[in-house]
């Protein structure tokens, strides 16, 4: 009679096992900055509703539009690094950048904006620098060298 019994141990020596570990590991390889995505979308969330948590919709309506347009940008880039980390944290400095616009729009976009429309745009901005930076310090670090 045949032995059908399945016996459980290890399975190292299976010829598939050398290859199984190399793509679980490129799998988990690009997830260096897990931590920095909910962040990111959070972040971008609050842009894009912050002109209704502070109330200047009616007083400064160029930068309600752009802060919704930012805010849905931001989260898109989040969902971005969420999905494909390997492709996306490429585009971390260009998040990066975003950040140092939205410091400057409010008297760019803005109409002689005040002190709390400024401060919002300012520390969005710089959050949006450090969480960028702290994406493309990571990714620089997890690299493939040649």
């Amino acid at each position: 009679m045949a032995n059908v019994s399945h016996t459980r141990g290890d399975i190292s020596s299976h010829p598939d096992a050398p290859e199984m570990r190399e793509r679980y590991a490129r799998m988990l390889g690009g997830r260096d900055v897990a931590l920095v995505d909910g962040p990111v979308f959070l972040l971008g969330l609050y842009c894009a509703v912050s002109p209704w948590v502070l109330h200047y919709t009616t007083s400064q309506p160029a930068l309600v539009t752009h802060n919704l347009i930012v805010g849905i940008a931001i989260g898109l880039l989040a969902l971005g690094f969420t999905q494909t980390p390997d492709r996306m944290y490429g585009l971390s400095w260009a998040f990066c950048a975003v950040g140092i616009w939205m410091i400057i729009a409010p008297w760019v976009v803005g109409d002689s904006p005040d002190t709390g429309v400024a401060l919002n745009n300012i520390i969005i901005g710089a959050l949006a620098v450090i969480l960028g930076l702290m994406c493309t310090v990571t990714a620089a670090k997890s690299a493939p060298r040649p």
